[in-house]
């Protein structure tokens, strides 16, 4: 009874290997005769998204670099008139002695001797008790 037993297990063994052996070849078959069949159509497309996506010289980093090198340039373009702009400036101080009293006064507070000097400011202060900045004289 065990010889039985181990021979019908045995056939069953080849039968399910025999079947799955036959499936996997008529896939493989289906996907070789697409594969042949549209050979050209894959090629191209694999190339182009090797191109268009992958490659270290792609479009989406073509466009990267792009958008990259207009921002440089509007950044160039601002320092540009900054620079204009600074040696305006500079050159008026060199040739007019009362534009350097002038930024004195603009940007460091300073005065001359018969002035007084109010800085108003549009910040709110915080009111505790009394105002920091409000002399009593």
């Amino acid at each position: 009874m065990p010889s039985t037993q181990l021979c019908s297990t045995v056939t069953f063994a080849n039968g399910y290997y025999n079947n799955y052996k036959e499936l996997v070849n008529k896939v493989t078959g289906h996907i070789f005769s697409f594969i042949s069949r549209f050979r050209y159509h894959i090629v191209i497309i694999l190339g182009v998204l090797i191109v268009g996506v992958f490659d270290e010289n792609s479009f989406r980093k073509r466009m990267e670099c792009y958008y990259q090198i207009e921002d440089l340039n509007t950044e160039i373009a601002k320092y540009e008139k900054q620079y204009q702009h600074d040696m305006e400036r500079l050159k008026e101080l060199k040739t007019n002695p009362d534009a350097m009293a002038k930024i004195a006064r603009e940007r460091y507070f300073m005065k001359a001797d018969d002035e007084d000097i109010f800085v108003l400011s549009d910040d709110e202060q915080p009111s505790k008790g009394k105002n920091l900045y409000e002399t009593t004289e």
